[in-house]
């Protein structure tokens, strides 16, 4: 594990579920934790209840897909910190498709972009944003939010998962992507970049017949944000099990 003192860690919509467990869980490290929200009032909810556990949370303005919200958090952050030691996207979304039936034939075009928008576009314009405060950190974790329905590998074997929500699974496999080029391109540095498959949470997208609680589902995040210096980069796991891409 790396040094507790002085870290800041942002996680994207993390006023419910999974990303408030792993903001939760991360406080409870002695990091401050940022809970990126879309909602004022959840976030300031959401912050309210962390301190009641005595926790380090502040609540912060974000909706990944707004480029000024992600400009203003980056500007914030900089000016009050200098610098971001964990970084985990979480914010995703599914729009016009059952998460539970294969949608390819129908998914249209629209909800195919409004889930690219959430779940791969906003992530990447907030993660280059915030790069920068990234690389002042003393180690650099940054960890994607991703499934298990991203892998190509699982989806194409013959009686593999029969869930194929296309857009959503789409979206996740280019976050995989872009885990797999941003690693390679701060191989050698201090920064460690993975992608993490929580697990069938219930959740409001995974639905009340998922055998994980949101405090189960976040362990991973948690694990690959506080990596130790000998920790793996460039990577997608599910608890330690190392998943195919």
């Amino acid at each position: 594990m790396t040094t507790a003192t002085n870290r800041i860690a942002l996680v994207t919509g993390a006023n419910k579920g999974l990303g408030y467990e792993t903001g939760r869980q991360l406080a409870q490290q002695s990091i401050l934790v940022l809970l990126g929200c879309r909602s004022a009032a959840k976030g300031r909810a959401a912050e309210k209840e962390l301190r009641k556990e005595g926790l380090a949370a502040e609540f912060i303005q974000l909706d990944v897909t707004k480029s000024d919200q992600v400009v203003k958090a980056a500007a914030l952050i900089r000016k009050r910190f200098g610098k971001l030691d964990i970084l985990v996207n979480n914010a995703g979304a599914s729009f016009g498709e059952n998460l539970f039936q294969n949608s390819t034939a129908s998914v249209t075009g629209k909800a195919l972009r409004k889930t690219f928008d959430v779940n791969f576009f906003g992530l990447v314009e907030l993660t280059q944003k915030l790069l920068p405060l990234i690389e002042k950190s003393e180690a650099g974790r940054i960890v994607n939010v991703s499934s298990i329905l991203a892998s190509l590998a699982i989806h194409s074997k013959e009686g593999s998962l029969s869930y194929k929500p296309f857009a959503y699974d789409a979206s996740k496999t280019a976050v995989n992507a872009f885990t797999i080029h941003l690693a390679a391109a701060l191989s050698g540095t201090n920064i460690k970049v993975n992608s993490a498959h929580p697990g069938w949470v219930r959740t409001d997208m995974g639905g009340p017949k998922a055998p994980l609680t949101p405090s189960e589902g976040a362990k991973t995040a948690v694990r690959l944000a506080t990596l130790g210096p000998d920790g793996p980069t460039g990577k997608f796991f599910h608890g330690e099990e190392e998943l195919p891409w």
